[in-house]
């Protein structure tokens, strides 16, 4: 493999998914928050949204199944997925996510360092990724960090 220095500034496909409120749902179920804005319309109009919010998280649902998997995006960056590491997820928010909202994503490598190790050297990259709504206002970006042992 190449520096991994040399991967900064590379970009992947970008990709668009709409946000369904099922899909808001089904996450606000699997993660326990029982918040009736997640399913129950009024509720979220009470609390001042325009429809169902999605919960902070749902951006993973957006990538999930809009963008590249984790296998495909791995192997771009030539990484073997069984030495790959979640490091750390940040999200920045700029404005509401709601059900009906079509989101476009355009992600990036923005940062890239090794790190030496007692048992190897490990690779550690973050990606950023823009997300925009239908109208093409910026609405989020979150930060992704990836480890890969050598």
């Amino acid at each position: 493999m190449a520096n991994v220095k040399d991967l900064i500034g590379l970009e992947f496909q970008p990709y668009s998914l709409a946000v369904e409120k099922g899909k808001i749902k089904e996450l606000a179920l699997a993660i326990g928050d029982d918040n009736p804005i997640y399913n129950d319309l009024e509720a979220a109009k009470k609390e001042g949204y325009d429809n169902i919010p999605a919960p902070p998280t749902f951006l993973q649902v957006i990538d999930l199944w809009g963008g590249l998997g984790s296998v495909e995006k791995v192997e771009k960056l030539g990484f073997k997925l069984t030495r790959v590491l979640h490091g750390q997820q940040a999200y920045e928010f700029f404005g509401d996510i709601v059900a009906g909202d079509v989101l476009s994503v355009t992600s990036r490598l923005v940062e890239a360092e090794i790190k030496p190790g007692s048992t190897g050297a490990m690779d550690i990259v973050v990606t950023e990724n823009q997300y925009r709504n239908q109208r093409d206002e910026l609405v989020a970006i979150s930060r992704n960090t990836l480890i890969h042992r050598h």
